[in-house]
């Protein structure tokens, strides 16, 4: 399988994202979930063409990107998508808010489950509902499931959505079927929506592809509506452009139901992208799962050669990697000691749930072996100095 290799640091640091620009030059930033990957060439052309045609207004709709979306998701996903059934929308969080503000009244309680991608905390205060916390089953050693129990209990007591991550931020889990099926029909039982964000979805491993929520049964497509993206994928979150696909009538009423100008902040750039990305992507985004994979392996061979005391599961999904620090006695936030101390930004572990996120943080693997290899090396050395 041919890889993608990852741009050297010098060129890296010249990009003016998030990424590159929160830190000094002497710190290796590893917290933001950006690929140091090159665009696809295919995406690079898309946006290079556009330019060159001054094609800088605004999308003319949904369409086309479903269209392009439909066998993307039929050949990597093994989803049915009916193109008249997507709403393009900014970014993945904004089309989570636009569905909790038709889903849920002022106040109402709405099941995350951490650790879990901190914005969730505050997507669901920005729709004006109130977060009610379900936290993951299990841990790294035995590997993590949903609390299905506890979920069932919070609509029981009133909650009226979730917000399921699919695959899981930053644990990498993917659910199965069974257990798709299974929360769907609890939350068919208390008439609530599950909201599943599938934007990691295409960056499953093969041996463990994702199963999006609306594959799984008839009361997945009735009380579920999904958000996903190729900006995780294809690494284009900057450009705005994600999709709202629902696959049922009530779920057709809450994307109809979105103002107009939800669609319409959609970046044009981001649907060219995304477009492209679709129809011509699917090589290079083999070479970067490869490469993902290669990178999530050496990962553990690095942690358990110079800090046997960290634990790792190997995450079946994406390039972030949830890591126990706890031994290091770094305490609560250990990511505060890595930047000070090893000059090695990570994303803070309580940020994903104050509790379950004790002595946790997250690392972002999606870099050139090289850098992964001196994170580790600046973390060791960084123990060996406390």
């Amino acid at each position: 399988m041919h890889r993608i290799a990852a741009e050297p640091l010098d060129l890296l640091r010249s990009r003016t994202s998030a990424k590159w620009r929160q830190y000094p030059p002497d710190v290796l930033p590893l917290p933001v979930a950006e690929m140091d990957y090159p665009l696809a060439e295919p995406i690079a052309e898309a946006l290079h063409a556009a330019i060159r045609r001054s094609d800088t207004g605004y999308i003319a709709g949904s369409r086309t990107v479903a269209e392009a979306f439909q066998p993307f998701a039929a050949e990597r996903l093994g989803w049915d998508v009916d193109p008249a059934r997507v709403t393009c929308v900014g970014d993945v969080s904004v089309g989570i808010v636009e569905v909790l503000r038709r889903v849920t009244s002022p106040g109402d309680e709405v099941v995350i489950t951490p650790p879990v991608y901190p914005p969730f905390f505050g997507l669901v205060a920005e729709a004006g509902a109130t977060v009610r916390e379900v936290p993951m089953l299990g841990g790294i050693d035995e590997g993590w499931t949903l609390d299905l129990d506890g979920i069932d209990r919070a609509f029981a007591a009133g909650a009226r959505a979730m917000v399921l991550c699919n695959p899981h931020n930053p644990i990498g889990l993917v659910p199965d079927a069974v257990t798709l099926a299974a929360l769907a029909d609890i939350a068919a039982a208390h008439g609530a929506t599950i909201i599943a964000d599938e934007v990691h979805a295409p960056l499953a491993q093969p041996a463990t592809p994702a199963v999006p929520f609306l594959t799984v049964s008839d009361a997945a497509r009735e009380h579920g509506i999904a958000v996903t993206s190729a900006s995780k994928a294809f690494n284009i979150a900057g450009l705005k452009s994600a999709l709202v696909v629902s696959a049922s009538e009530r779920g057709d009423g809450i994307r109809s139901s979105f103002p107009q100008e939800v669609e319409w902040r959609t970046g044009h750039f981001g649907a060219i992208a995304s477009i492209a990305a679709f129809r011509q992507g699917g090589p290079w985004l083999d070479g970067v799962l490869a490469s993902l994979d290669d990178n999530r392996r050496l990962l553990g061979d690095l942690l358990a050669e110079e800090l046997p005391g960290v634990r790792y599961r190997m995450p079946d999904a994406g390039y972030l990697a949830w890591l126990d620090l706890s031994a290091l006695g770094w305490g609560d936030d250990p990511a505060a000691h890595a930047l000070e101390h090893a000059k090695v930004a990570l994303a803070v572990g309580p940020m994903f749930g104050a509790t379950v996120g004790r002595g946790h943080a997250r690392l972002n693997f999606a870099c050139a072996p090289e850098v992964l290899d001196e994170a580790i090396t600046r973390l060791a050395d960084a123990r060996d100095a406390t």
